[in-house]
């Protein structure tokens, strides 16, 4: 055998070797990069010169970063925790399978303490204005989950968006430092500090307008627990979305009402030149930072605001024509939901019960695929409850008996001790949770799940 045969069959006896067993680096491939990372991760965020709030955000920002997809587009998102408690990011309003929807009651694992990390795969779907937060379990804890600055914008785009605005801005509204008011009968939280985005009222740049201009503004109310309405002095809100979706009746209001988790997309016509302050109409709450100001060029002096001439935000606007006929169609199933508080002594929060149950002792209500079902939310409380229902969204059918028609939501504000009805198709098969979207609310057992394979 000359040298040229020898160094031949050693060649040939070490690639069989190699492939039947390969090194570690050849058998497990780098993984593919995903499209976007999320760090979780604690951070001091500076609300207002000297303000400092110590929190957790993603990263290292308050609010997360828009994540801006294509509709029907796949898309791969990993989560890394770098704190010391598992956490969980839920995609809101999103039509997705329970596992990738980021919500533990439903499947999907939570990313581990330390450097845990956990990918998400789903197809985004539907199209509008969604967001993401933390859905992990918070409690008497009020630097946890929703108390903290763990959210983000998520937007969608439809395969054709025609602009008919001039600027496009997004804005979070949000409540910090959260405390607990004792009081004779139960407890309440309240909040030393509020912010649009990550500034108090007068400490953030503002958004800079000319004459003549359409503002298109994405308004997302990502507090733990409080109601949010703002107004624009001299200028009114064409509501043209709720929730990401459209709404059947775009039309002029002077205010714009969110509960925790809705969203409005609502276009502004600058007619009025001037220093102006978006704001919340709640002085106090306005006062301790909620607003941000709009200044038209060329114009200076301090920010200008006077209160609406009134609150006229209401889900009814933006309905459809009602039908004369209203009763609910033969074929649809109809699902009552009683809303209670269970009261657990002097100085303690209220329990809630969903048809006398509370979280994790309600049994998930089973639903067949492809049936029209009737939500009716009885709320028999002195509360006003936001409820969400993951991964579908429900059409409005009813507000204290007023009818509502086409207006498609995932969160709604069911007003206290009245009912309210909704109806939804069951087209996303699997666990699927419905909660009260405040978030004490949410920790004192406001949580069940429907289930359908």
């Amino acid at each position: 055998m000359n040298r040229r045969q020898f160094l031949r069959n050693t060649s040939a006896i070490a690639t069989a070797a190699a492939l039947k067993h390969p090194p570690l680096a050849w058998a497990q491939a780098p993984p593919t990069p995903a499209d976007h990372t999320i760090r979780i991760a604690p951070i001091h965020l500076e609300i207002a010169p000297g303000k400092i709030v110590k929190t957790t955000a993603f990263n290292g920002r308050v609010p997360g970063e828009l994540i801006r997809l294509q509709e029907g587009k796949a898309v791969t998102i990993d989560v890394i925790n770098d704190t010391n408690v598992a956490d969980i990011i839920h995609w809101h309003g999103l039509h997705i399978p329970s596992k990738e929807d980021g919500a533990t009651e439903e499947g999907s694992p939570a990313s581990a303490p330390h450097g845990g990390s956990q990918r998400f795969n789903f197809i985004a779907k539907p199209a509008g204005f969604r967001w993401y937060h933390s859905h992990i379990y918070a409690g008497h804890n009020l630097n946890r989950s929703l108390y903290t600055g763990e959210f983000g914008f998520l937007m969608i785009d439809p395969a054709s968006n025609p602009a008919r605005y001039d600027q496009e801005h997004f804005l979070a509204l949000h409540d910090w430092n959260g405390f607990i008011v004792p009081g004779e009968s139960f407890q309440e939280i309240a909040y030393n500090h509020s912010t649009i985005n990550d500034k108090m009222l007068g400490f953030g740049e503002p958004i800079r307008v000319t004459q003549g201009q359409r503002i298109l503004l994405h308004v997302l109310n990502a507090s733990p627990t409080l109601m949010h309405t703002l107004a624009l002095p001299g200028h009114k809100f064409l509501v043209t979305a709720l929730d990401g979706n459209p709404v059947p009746k775009p039309t002029l209001v002077n205010t714009l009402r969110l509960g925790p988790a809705e969203r409005v997309d609502a276009i502004v016509l600058m007619d009025q030149p001037g220093v102006w302050v978006l704001g919340e109409i709640d002085d106090d709450l306005r006062k301790a930072g909620m607003g941000l100001v709009i200044e038209y060029a060329n114009k200076t002096g301090a920010a200008q605001w006077s209160a609406p001439a009134n609150d006229d935000f209401h889900y009814e606007t933006f309905s459809a024509p009602i039908p004369s006929n209203t009763a609910p169609p033969a074929d649809e199933v109809q699902i009552p939901l009683v809303f209670r508080p269970k009261f657990n002594g002097p100085g303690d929060f209220d329990h809630w019960t969903i048809n006398g149950l509370s979280w994790p002792k309600a049994k998930p209500i089973k639903l067949t695929e492809g049936t029209r079902y009737r939500l009716i939310f009885d709320n028999q409380s002195n509360d006003i409850h936001p409820v969400h229902l993951h991964r579908h969204t429900f059409e409005l059918k009813s507000i204290n008996n007023n009818p509502v028609q086409g207006v498609m939501k995932d969160v709604v504000l069911t007003p206290t001790n009245a009912k309210t009805e909704v109806a939804f198709t069951a087209d996303n098969p699997g666990l699927t949770l419905f909660h009260c979207h405040q978030q004490e609310h949410m920790d004192s057992g406001f949580m069940m799940l429907f289930d359908y394979a």
